[in-house]
């Protein structure tokens, strides 16, 4: 199974959220926070929208 982790990069654009809202959601520090790692083709989708490349997909 994939790993799909955010690192410390991540500025809490929402564009992970807007491409992959089952993958991910913004969390109470306004960051972007993994909650599923069933779609992996939707992280993927969200690791190449990110604009600071925060996401990664192992």
């Amino acid at each position: 199974m994939a790993k799909i982790t955010v690192n410390e990069s991540c500025i809490g654009c929402g564009a992970c959220t807007a491409v992959a809202p089952d993958v991910f959601e913004i969390g109470d520090d306004g960051l972007a926070v993994v909650v599923s790692e069933e779609n992996i083709d939707g992280a993927k989708e969200a690791a190449e929208s990110c604009p600071v490349e925060a996401i990664e997909v192992e």
